[in-house]
């Protein structure tokens, strides 16, 4: 799969495409839905399939300090985007000049003269162009100017998660920020993941007999509530039952918040500088700090076990 950053990293000779366009941060089970009808569209077709997103977050940029917490960093959305059958992404820098371009003119300058749309597929509630003024209305009316298609798909899935409110992003992070990381596991159709390098900490899972991967996670990733997880750690290719610990290490009186993941089993690992993913499965109990320090040890190990069994239960990541 082709990935582009900005509109001048796309081949001159690139010709007509299908595509859609959206923030996509989670690339959760509706925005699968939409993906999928592109990518059969283009099939179809004989075309391309290109998905168009931003960074920063739009938000970011049009209200300064609003950025969400992410679901997914750009690298994993073109991993899960790749294994849809798309065929390039587009990641366009959101800037403020590019914020006051005016629906029509995104119209000309991406879809029209860059991307040479055949069809344009969209959820109902599209919106883009200078104050989100663009739907998909005009989006239509500007399809019979420049002969591309345009279609609507209905991404509104629902299930237990949220209670059966539809599944959104803004779903997802909510879920994610309460612990539920089984409800956000419905809504994505895979497990909350977490990524980030493995830095030096106060080792003291270490001292204990657990020794923890301390991930310094990347800027806005959207992190479980505190306590502990059952998951898996991903790292040099292999993925490993973890029980892993969010939170600020009340039994040391720690302020930093962390990601620790102890991979379950494993002796003499050593992942220090490593890039490595976390995946949650399931929660197993929130933050806590205990009279002593024997009693700590008590709980880690029934959390280990525990950890253990729920990921047997669910088989390989």
């Amino acid at each position: 799969m082709q990935r582009w950053r900005g509109l001048e990293d796309i081949p001159q000779d690139w010709g007509r495409s299908v595509v859609t366009i959206g923030s996509y941060d989670g690339v959760h089970r509706g925005h699968q839905l939409i993906i999928r009808h592109a990518v059969d569209r283009a099939r179809e077709l004989g075309v391309p399939a290109v998905v168009v997103t931003f960074d920063p977050h739009p938000s970011e940029v049009v209200r300064p300090g609003s950025h969400p917490p992410l679901l997914a960093p750009h690298h994993r959305r073109a991993e899960l985007m790749a294994d849809l059958g798309v065929d390039a992404v587009l990641i366009l820098p959101f800037t403020t000049e590019f914020s006051k371009l005016s629906p029509a003119d995104f119209v000309v300058k991406v879809l029209v003269d860059k991307l040479h749309a055949k069809a344009v597929v969209e959820g109902p509630n599209f919106r883009f162009g200078h104050k989100a003024a663009g739907n998909v209305e005009f989006l239509s009316t500007q399809g019979k100017t420049y002969d591309f298609e345009v279609e609507v798909v209905d991404l509104y899935v629902t299930g237990e998660a949220g209670g059966g409110e539809p599944f959104s992003s803004t779903l997802t992070r909510r879920l994610v920020a309460e612990g539920d990381v089984q409800g956000a596991a419905e809504i994505l159709g895979r497990p909350h993941r977490v990524e980030g390098v493995v830095v030096r900490g106060a080792q003291r899972g270490r001292e204990l007999g657990f020794p923890t991967a301390n991930v310094e996670t990347l800027p806005h990733t959207a992190i479980p509530a505190d306590g502990v997880y059952a998951g898996w750690l991903h790292a040099q290719g292999e993925a490993m039952p973890a029980a892993i610990s969010v939170g600020t290490n009340p039994q040391f009186e720690g302020t930093e918040r962390t990601v620790e993941a102890y991979a379950i089993d494993r002796v003499g690992l050593d992942l220090y500088g490593l890039h490595v993913a976390v995946d949650f499965l399931a929660f197993v109990r929130g933050q806590a700090k205990f009279e002593t320090l024997d009693a700590l040890l008590v709980q880690m190990g029934r959390d280990v076990q525990r950890c253990k069994e729920l990921v047997a239960a669910e088989g390989a990541a």
